[in-house]
């Protein structure tokens, strides 16, 4: 029993703690660098603008690796499962994480591990712009896809949801600012560690 008890100790204490600035995405990479490579080889795989698939996780889970959905209660008290299956950095539902292993071969992806996120929303960005023509830079449209999927986008079911399309415009102004805070910091990020040190 004891070492059941050390074990899940240890496993929590593996998991990558939310970034201190997750307002600023410079902050964000200097702080995990291993994110910042991984989000560049999204960047390299699907040909998606870093700040918009990290505003997008922002928003899902504030980049915390194992976020799921408030839990459902009957009679107020009593719980009764989550609200979706959706979970992890991306809060990728089981069926579509599922298509995206499947589409990719990437048979190791973990939902609670930042790279494979990362790279699941690039997918999902690459894939919505050619299902429904939707710009990869365009944060606003992309969230709605995100959030509805590419057929409830394209029956405008968002429409429908006022609240929705306040959190899509508070993603695209956050995509915006990462964005602006990213050409300035994008060259230190790239220099190795010495030269981090040194300039």
């Amino acid at each position: 029993m004891g070492v059941l008890v050390l074990a899940a100790m240890l496993s929590a204490g593996c998991a990558t703690s939310p970034p201190r600035e997750p307002e600023n995405i410079c902050e964000i990479f200097e702080e995990h660098r291993s994110w910042w490579r991984a989000a560049k080889s999204m960047n390299k795989e699907w040909n998606v603008p870093i700040h918009v698939p990290m505003a997008i996780m922002y928003q899902e889970s504030s980049f915390r690796a194992r976020a799921q959905p408030p839990r459902r209660y009957v009679l107020g008290f009593i719980p009764w499962g989550r609200m979706s299956d959706a979970y992890g950095y991306a809060q990728a539902k089981t069926m579509t994480w599922d298509d995206y292993i499947k589409e990719t071969g990437n048979r190791r992806a973990r939902r609670d591990k930042f790279a494979d996120a990362i790279d699941f929303i690039g997918w999902y960005i690459d894939k919505t712009h050619r299902v429904n023509g939707v710009s990869k830079h365009d944060a606003y449209a992309q969230y709605l896809n995100y959030h509805e999927g590419w057929g409830g986008y394209q029956r405008q079911t968002h429409n429908q949801k006022g609240w929705l399309l306040e959190v899509a415009r508070r993603v695209d102004a956050r995509s915006n600012r990462y964005a602006h805070q990213l050409n300035e910091c994008r060259d230190r990020l790239d220099r190795g560690w010495l030269r981090r040190l040194l300039f």
